[in-house]
């Protein structure tokens, strides 16, 4: 994509509503715009971001069985009654009334509506186990919105629901969901430390949240660093109960459950960060097929309640997350598997026209060869560009300027280390291809 022709409306100053790195680092780089408190336009470059997040959380969850559908946003307040839920869950509910006096909702989640699908449609333990999962747009009313879209009103989730005839089957399906967070989790280039967790409003008996580790984190965790050091690798094909059982088994909490005298890893192995929540996910029996009567048949002809789980991936949250965990001074750091455009074509001197030429050739081979960039043609100086593309958080910089010309060579810079080699367009391409 050419600069020129493209809407990045980045800003040179800080704003000021923006509170923390990533709230001012998504406005200043033209990601996004807020359209009233805590609800936020998409623009081009942001969108991106989300897409291919959304990508990533996509093909771990059918790697790990689970089959995508699309449920609405508004629900019948109906379903929300039957599970005993409606009046409990507090003013974060947006209700609603349509024109015929019915009470809807917005949906924050979608326990009760994939239960009652169920119910609907499942009736023998031949079809299980099932787990569905959708990637959708929730809201949640926030008394303060703040710093951003980490703690918005409208927000992009991932969420999915599994159901199984008893208790081994749903904790085999709650370890599949937790094998593919980590692994959705290290593709997007973070190390994510699962804490046992409170299920909250949700409910349910067995609960991890994923928390990120970024130094601007609003959670301070204890963990064993076997926690870090773990091989992901080694969660590839079929799930080993052994591994699993052992990762589980590793030490982390969060500040407040912290037991300092009663800790059972040694000081030396015992890690403290700030962290921020991106996932969360339950296991909770029968707390909804029970109350709403999603029943299955089971091998002796008898009805049971089918024991369910449910998993929240903060799809829009990653965004702010990401940058949280990855910038410095002079903007975004994006790793390769997220970033908008992979590379940075900076034409140094627009009014030559041997730059020009050659920066369009060059333009024209990344494209036919499947290389995202993003073209900075603008008649604009090179510190204005640079900064640009620093802020913007591109991975790789291509610099094509006169000098480099006349030896037959392009400078390419890496945005994460600063380090600049000088390459023959064919290494060039090879390299980034």
């Amino acid at each position: 994509m050419r600069l020129s022709k493209h809407f990045i409306p980045t800003m040179k100053e800080n704003p000021s509503e923006a509170q923390i790195v990533s709230h001012r680092l998504m406005l200043r780089a033209g990601m996004i715009r807020q359209s009233s408190a805590g609800i936020y336009i998409w623009l081009p470059t942001g969108l991106r971001v989300l897409n291919k997040i959304a990508d990533i959380v996509r093909e771990e969850q059918n790697r790990a069985g689970a089959i995508e559908l699309l449920m609405p946003t508004i629900q019948p307040a109906e379903l929300w009654q039957e599970s005993r839920r409606y009046d409990a869950y507090g003013k974060e509910m947006l209700r609603i009334t349509d024109r015929h006096d019915r009470d809807m909702l917005f949906g924050p989640t979608n326990e009760e509506m994939v239960t009652d699908l169920f119910k609907n449609n499942v009736k023998s333990y031949k079809d299980l186990p099932l787990n569905l999962y959708h990637i959708q747009w929730k809201f949640r009313d926030e008394v303060r919105p703040r710093f951003g879209i980490m703690r918005g009103r409208e927000f992009l989730m991932k969420d999915n629901y599994s159901f199984d005839l008893d208790f081994e089957a749903a904790k085999e399906s709650y370890n599949k969901m937790y094998v593919a967070y980590l692994r959705t989790f290290a593709r997007l280039g973070l190390v994510a430390i699962p804490v046992r967790a409170d299920a909250g409003a949700i409910g349910g008996d067995l609960s991890h949240e994923f928390q990120i580790l970024a130094e601007t984190g609003e959670s301070t965790l204890h963990y064993d660093k076997a926690i870090e050091d773990f091989d992901l690798s080694s969660l590839t094909g079929d799930i080993d109960d052994e591994t699993v059982a052992k990762l589980q088994g590793l030490y982390a909490m969060e500040e407040e459950k912290h037991d300092v005298d009663n800790c059972p890893v040694d000081a030396a192995d015992l890690k403290t960060a700030k962290g921020i929540e991106v996932g969360h996910i339950f296991y909770f029996g029968t707390k909804y097929s029970a109350s709403m009567g999603a029943r299955v048949a089971g091998p002796d002809g008898k009805e049971v309640d089918v024991e369910m789980g449910s998993y929240g991936i903060g799809v829009s949250r990653l965004v702010g997350a990401l940058i949280e965990a990855n910038h410095d001074d002079n903007g975004i750091m994006w790793p390769e598997s997220v970033a908008p455009y992979k590379v940075g074509l900076i034409n140094l001197r627009f009014k030559d026209e041997n730059c020009t030429n050659a920066c369009d050739t060059l333009y024209e081979k990344m494209e036919i060869a499947g290389i995202e960039v993003l073209y900075d043609d603008r008649d604009a100086g090179a510190g204005a560009k640079f900064a640009n593309m620093d802020l913007i958080g591109v991975p790789w910089q291509v610099v094509v300027g006169p000098k480099g010309l006349e030896k037959g060579v392009l400078e390419l810079k890496n945005r994460r280390t600063g380090e600049r080699v000088e390459l023959s367009e064919e290494e060039l391409l090879a390299k980034l291809g």
